[in-house]
């Protein structure tokens, strides 16, 4: 039932790796083309950086055509503003590429936006489309809200919004994964689906973002797996400033994150499941949990839990510098970016079993 060797990209006489022995009740083999999300191309899709060499991605298929060209095999992409004809397009691309697709989604924050979204939905599930990843919150938790009250008034809008998207999803049957994006602690997470108790709500399940919100990300994993409909791959890497903690994406097998041992633990509960990666090239963020501002929307955590997360940020922290990147020239901020995607997709080949 476990699955501790992955296929490697090998030819099929080689007797170097052990293929994983699959459960005989198993329809499919899991899914070892990688993937692409949309936001690791932030700084060519939102940041209008001036550049002849790197123009900005005109839809999804400039992305698609992209993503293809460095050998990715599959893109998660917004769907925002798509109709039946660049849908039959995106299809028809798609299948001539050979790639995978998963779509990106605004919940409908009111019954006015429930036709918007419901349209969007309808044409990515008459293209194929099975899952479509969707946040609750744009920002981050800690930078978003100043008071408990603020955090508990959007907890109530986004059960709410997922609550109008619900039909939507069962009608078309396709799943809306929502992301661990920087907002809901693992608990929270949980509760909110278990909640809900939709099979068609579900999780993407980012294997960093909650290193911001002072949990493990391994334990995130282990977690949030059962309900993980797609998956954000990403290796992190850390480092102390005096408010608390710097956090990057970096290259894969540049962080301290065990991505090896997370494939396996989100594989165990969902074989088939998509791995989509996301390397956000930008500089470091802030954690500035030693702040007062940031307790803001939490509970009361002991301080044996923050001193014990902080001795293992000190453990865990890079031994070079982090990456900067926004004093680089623009062409030079935006080739870094593709350089890493390709970087990442090929120590995923070579290192994690992916094809």
């Amino acid at each position: 039932m476990k699955r501790r060797n992955f296929i490697r990209n090998t030819a099929a006489t080689s007797l170097a790796f052990t293929l994983p022995a699959f459960p005989a009740f198993l329809a499919t083999a899991p899914e070892l083309r990688l993937g692409v999300a949309e936001a690791s191309y932030m700084m060519r899709a939102y940041r209008n950086l001036p550049s002849e060499n790197y123009p900005p991605f005109r839809n999804a298929l400039d992305l698609m055509e992209h993503c293809a060209s460095l050998g990715f095999g599959g893109v998660q992409v917004g769907i925002g503003g798509w109709d039946a004809g660049l849908a039959r397009q995106v299809r028809t691309r798609k299948d001539a590429l050979g790639m995978f697709l998963e779509g990106s989604v605004r919940l409908p924050r009111d019954a006015d936006d429930l036709p918007r979204f419901a349209s969007e939905v309808e044409a990515a599930a008459a293209i194929g489309v099975e899952v479509i990843r969707t946040v609750c919150l744009s920002g981050r938790r800690y930078e978003n809200f100043q008071t408990r009250e603020a955090f508990h008034e959007f907890r109530e809008a986004s059960v709410a919004a997922l609550k109008r998207a619900e039909p939507v999803m069962r009608k078309h049957r396709v799943k809306l994964a929502v992301e661990n994006h920087k907002d809901w602690r693992v608990a929270e997470m949980k509760e909110l689906l278990d909640g809900l108790g939709s099979e068609w709500l579900g999780v993407t399940l980012d294997t960093g973002n909650n290193i911001s919100l002072l949990e493990d990300p391994m334990e995130v994993v282990r977690e949030l797996a059962p309900y993980a409909f797609s998956v954000h791959l990403k290796d992190m890497a850390v480092a102390e400033y005096e408010d608390g903690f710097l956090l990057s994406e970096v290259n894969f097998g540049e962080g301290y994150l065990d991505l090896e041992g997370m494939i396996a633990a989100i594989r165990k509960q969902n074989p088939d499941i998509r791995f989509n990666l996301e390397m956000i090239t930008r500089d470091p963020l802030e954690i500035p949990c030693l702040t007062e501002g940031y307790w803001a929307t939490f509970g009361e955590v002991p301080a044996r839990e923050l001193a014990g997360y902080l001795h293992g940020i000190r453990n865990q922290k890079s031994k070079g510098p982090l990456p900067v990147v926004s004093d680089l020239p623009s062409d030079e901020q935006l080739g870094l970016e593709v350089e890493n995607n390709r970087t990442c997709l090929q120590t995923a080949r070579a290192q994690y079993g992916f094809q």
